[in-house]
């Protein structure tokens, strides 16, 4: 804790928050569930299930004045809708200590359990550019060897 000797304001530090705890911060939420692809989710009402499936996260934003959409296996999540996210860590051994996230709003939560691995996305998302820039290397190539044949075909 740092200590202002001059206000006698007394300034805590920011949370540091590993692998389990409550978010309350909307930019923090934001930040942690915008990696997300694939999930698992569980609705609740009440302390009642009323759904469970899977599905894809397109978006994650913050705005007072949207909904939080899940639809057609895919979901819209706005952290506004939500009070704030708890982040637990599950304790089932197949599991392998699996991160999942609780969005709590009064009596609804909605529980995402990712189905992707952030390390291996990253590892996929490396070789997709590599092939990427492959792709468009021989785009410009045969690009440049049409407009020379055209030249050539032009010339006097």
């Amino acid at each position: 804790m740092s200590y202002d000797h001059l206000s006698g304001n007394t300034k805590l530090p920011a949370p540091c928050i590993v692998d389990t705890g409550i978010i309350v911060n909307k930019q923090d939420m934001q930040r942690l569930l915008t990696d997300l692809s694939r999930v698992r989710y569980r609705f609740s009402h009440e302390g009642r299930l009323l759904v469970e499936d899977e599905g894809y996260v397109l978006e994650v934003f913050a705005d007072p004045q949207r909904s939080t959409l899940v639809a057609n296996h895919t979901l819209y999540i706005n952290v506004c809708s939500f009070d704030y996210l708890e982040l637990k860590r599950s304790n089932e051994p197949s599991d392998e200590q699996q991160a999942y996230f609780d969005l709590i709003q009064e009596n609804q939560h909605l529980r995402l359990m990712p189905l992707s691995n952030p390390l291996q996305d990253q590892r996929n998302r490396s070789l997709n550019v590599a092939a990427l820039e492959a792709v468009v290397a021989e785009v410009l190539s045969a690009s440049w060897d049409v407009r020379i044949d055209d030249d050539e075909n032009f010339s006097f």
